[in-house]
């Protein structure tokens, strides 16, 4: 093979594609990575990324996790899981980056990863997770860093994805619950800005934050573009809500399902960040986008019936804590934790984490069946029968 001639022709594919970028695009020879890799590939370096998160088993468990109606895919399979709300994800930011520009490569690599982090059940699991974590000195748990986390140091038996700076900071900062009109990107940021930012997280601040590329952005946008709609759409569908019942304003400027309240949300932004160096909804859309967030929290998110399972949820987290940190420190090698999680990992990764940290990484990376099973192996009696 002549590899000469096909790095002339990778290296003049890679210039055609980036010609039609914007000028705020991230071009591939921006990428930076900690290992560089030694041999050329038929894919640029944010491609690389995505094949690395796709490949991984994080990511495989990723339809194993609930999106936000726990032990619902049980009896309903087709309800909203983290695979599918990252797939949504992944198209409504490729949408928004061919409009603008950008690259799609590295906006599907922060796309498809942003969540791999996710606790078991949600924001639920991650409460309970939490709650652990900070009685055990950890500080507060955060899936957007334990994400980050996977990714650097867990995945592929704890050497980690060796991914670029560009996607494994869109993945730390897609934080899609706080609210921004406007999105623009912290050019200068650094890696010493990420051990900042993860060490006030975990004390509990409310750090400002705001991802290093335009792709970053998009992904950040495009994840609340993804779950408004389909979340109402979920809570019709377990008859927790009534498409009626939808408030009237946000209905008459967004529309009343899923398809046309991204159709509505997505127009905004190509229209409002074309040729600009930051994304943003315009301010009516936003308006009605914000409304609708707390209506979901009112009807949906805090819903009784939605929210009857928490607390099982919580005590099965502590319980479970409890039982994996007891099981290293009698080192019980029958446990799962060192059956499925520690005796697939490297000898660094071993030595260089507490048991507190361990427990927590086991915990995370967790299916919500996975985490069921756990909890009857442990505390259901088994039957004699």
């Amino acid at each position: 093979m002549d590899l000469r001639r096909f790095r002339e022709i990778f290296r003049n594919k890679i210039d055609e594609d980036e010609q039609h970028y914007s000028q705020y695009a991230c071009k591939d020879e921006a990428a930076r990575r900690a290992v560089i890799h030694a041999h050329q590939s038929v894919r640029s370096e944010f491609a690389r990324d995505r094949d690395s998160i796709l490949y991984s088993g994080a990511y495989r468990r990723y339809q194993g996790k609930t999106q936000v109606f726990s032990f619902t895919n049980q009896i309903d399979e087709e309800m909203t899981n983290r695979g599918l709300h990252t797939t949504y994800v992944s198209q409504i930011s490729r949408t928004i980056g061919k409009f603008l520009g950008l690259n799609l490569e590295l906006i599907e690599a922060i796309a498809l990863g942003h969540d791999l982090g996710h606790t078991p059940f949600g924001h639920d699991g991650e409460v309970a997770l939490s709650e652990c974590c900070q009685n055990h000195g950890l500080g507060h748990f955060h899936h957007n860093i334990q994400s980050l986390r996977i990714v650097d140091i867990i995945s592929r038996n704890g050497r980690g994805l060796n991914l670029t700076f560009q996607v494994r900071d869109g993945i730390i900062s897609h934080d899609g619950e706080v609210h921004n009109t406007i999105l623009k990107p912290d050019w200068e940021k650094t890696e010493a800005d990420f051990k900042d930012y993860i060490a006030r997280k975990k004390l509990g601040e409310n750090v400002k934050w705001m991802p290093a590329t335009m792709e970053g952005c998009v992904v950040r946008i495009s994840d609340t573009i993804a779950y408004i709609g389909q979340d109402i759409e979920d809570a019709i569908r377990l008859n927790i809500l009534k498409r009626t019942e939808l408030p009237k304003d946000c209905v008459e400027y967004l529309g009343d399902r899923n398809s046309s309240i991204i159709d509505t949300l997505v127009k905004s932004v190509i229209v409002n960040s074309l040729g600009k160096d930051y994304i943003a909804f315009d301010e009516d859309t936003s308006h009605y986008l914000l409304e609708l967030k707390k209506f979901n929290y009112a009807r949906i998110y805090t819903n009784e019936n939605v929210k009857k399972a928490k607390e099982v949820i919580r005590k099965s987290m502590i319980l479970l804590f409890d039982e994996y940190l007891q099981d290293i420190i009698t080192q019980r090698k029958e446990s799962k934790i060192f059956r499925h999680f520690f005796n697939h990992k490297n000898e660094e990764y071993c030595e260089n984490y507490s048991a507190e940290e361990k427990v927590r990484d086991f915990l995370s990376t967790m299916t919500d069946r996975y985490f069921n099973e756990e909890v009857k192996s442990y505390f259901v009696p088994a039957s004699n029968v």
